[in-house]
């Protein structure tokens, strides 16, 4: 019969083969290896290592209208990319957002305010199904957000509205997509670097 320290060190094997519990080792240490900033890999390329193992990467094409957005699984398998077209101005007017196999899923398009210039509006597009409107014949989005600004001009969160039939939007798009697909963190923002 094993004992009791037998015990727990077959569950911390087990533990860690699954990756509960992380394994001590001659890397950097924790705090200094994620730090969950941008660093940079040339002039047109930042990454970031999460603390759960996953890590982005944001690419621009040089003349700075189209950002990439790829994010990475633990295991460095590729999990969900985003295509951003930019304006003038730097703003996503445009996303197209594909699975690890980069197979089209979504469409985005983003509104902006015509006075303040900022965000207003944002339209999801299901890429493999188009859902026209029988009213006008018009594609429909299947998930809509609109945001406004208080008099410091913060913005709210936003307000959404799902048009897919059936289930509720958290159960449809996942409780941690229930969220912007706006490039709030978008690395070359503020560095001017080109």
């Amino acid at each position: 019969m094993p004992t009791t320290t037998a015990k727990l060190g077959i569950a911390t094997a087990v533990a860690l083969l699954l990756g509960f519990l992380p394994v001590l080792s001659a890397q950097k240490s924790f705090p200094d290896e994620y730090q969950e900033k941008w660093e940079k890999a040339g002039p047109n390329v930042r990454f970031m290592r999460h603390y759960d193992g996953t890590r982005t990467e944001f690419r621009r094409s040089p003349d700075d209208r189209i950002h990439t957005k790829k994010t990475f699984s633990g295991n460095g398998a590729l999990v969900l990319v985003s295509v951003y077209r930019m304006d003038a101005l730097g703003n996503p007017r445009s996303c197209k957002i594909y699975d690890g196999r980069k197979n089209l899923l979504y469409k985005v398009a983003y509104g902006y305010h015509k006075e303040h210039g900022k965000l207003v509006a944002e339209d999801m597009f299901d890429a493999r199904t188009k859902r026209l409107n029988p009213n006008n014949g018009r594609e429909m989005p299947v998930r809509r957000m609109y945001y406004t600004y208080d008099a410091q001009g913060n913005r709210s969160r936003p307000i959404c509205y799902n048009f897919l039939e059936g289930e509720r939007a958290e159960k449809i798009f996942g409780k941690d997509r229930m969220k912007t697909t706006f490039p709030e963190n978008n690395p070359f923002r503020d560095s001017g670097s080109r």
